[in-house]
């Protein structure tokens, strides 16, 4: 029988009065990157911790293609890895033996892709462990789950203390983890990360989801922006219906609009416009829309 990736049913966690997580359910379907977003304490660490059955639910359940995260650990560790956003590894190791010691724990690895993966992320595998940066230490851990190449990588925050030039990399390799098949369950703060990767996103706040969907399917959330300008003052647009956060700077105008556009296409045609765009959301502003100034707070 055919299970998803990952099975998420009515799941809970209580700390005394505290609900860091509340009644989730979500499937992650097998071969899909899926994004999982929120602000800090939302609940991201505890599902997380809870799939990895380091913890126990206050209710509802995990299955890892089928086998239960609680009950059945052993099989399910064999079927995943998993990326901390803080790698705690063995100082006085180097990071090729650190590499072999955590191939040897899960079991498996592809050598040849491990090596090709030590180039793609110009990693000197032969230091102290003690002696790397964060970014250094962190590449140790995804070398390693990746190398791995196991059904179902779960990844909290992969690219923390990277550079730009390594989240490309791991941008990289995570396209090939999902041409190979494999599945992903990627919690990141770097919305364009998540932007370019995932197949749907997951929004948790306060514990609860309150976003699952595509890309597209989550437009609704944040207003089309019209950008426009003009040979002489632009044209009043305010009293258009669904029109919001007019902005004229000398000769040019930037609004959103929620609702259908004609009026206000109308409105502007008639002035003549030297340049017209209009822009979808992105993600960062699809979040601020589901989180104004509390993403910001951050």
């Amino acid at each position: 029988m055919d299970h998803d990736a990952v099975e998420i049913k009515g799941l809970s966690k209580h700390y005394g009065g505290l609900a860091a997580l509340d009644n989730l359910s979500l499937d992650v379907k097998a071969g899909e990157i899926l994004g999982y977003l929120g602000p800090n304490g939302s609940g991201k660490t505890t599902t997380i911790r809870l799939m990895l059955g380091m913890i126990k639910p206050t209710s509802g359940s995990v299955s890892i293609f089928g086998y239960d995260a609680q009950t059945q650990k052993d099989i399910v560790h064999t079927a995943l890895a998993y990326v901390p956003g803080e790698a705690n590894l063995w100082p006085s190791l180097t990071g090729i033996e650190t590499l072999h010691l955590l191939s040897k724990v899960h079991g498996r690895v592809d050598l040849k892709y491990r090596k090709k993966l030590i180039q793609r992320f110009e990693f000197d595998p032969n230091r102290k462990v003690r002696t790397y940066s964060k970014g250094n230490k962190q590449k140790i851990a995804l070398i390693a789950a990746l190398a791995s190449r196991a059904e179902l990588l779960i990844l909290d925050e992969p690219t923390s203390g990277l550079d730009p030039l390594m989240e490309q990399a791991f941008r990289e390799a995570a396209v090939e983890a999902k041409n190979r098949g494999q599945t992903i369950f990627l919690s990141s703060h770097i919305l364009g990360e998540v932007e370019a990767l995932c197949d749907r996103i997951a929004v948790l706040r306060s514990g609860k989801l309150v976003e699952l969907g595509t890309l597209e399917q989550m437009r609704h959330l944040s207003s089309l922006t019209i950008e426009a300008s003009f040979k002489e003052h632009p044209p009043e647009v305010k009293h258009i219906n669904g029109v919001s956060k007019v902005e004229i700077n000398g000769n040019s105008l930037v609004c959103q609009i929620n609702g259908p556009i004609d009026e206000l296409l109308s409105v502007l045609a008639k002035a003549h416009p030297l340049t017209l765009i209009s822009r979808e959301p992105s993600l960062e502003e699809l979040f601020l829309a589901l989180y104004g100034r509390q993403t910001e707070a951050k």
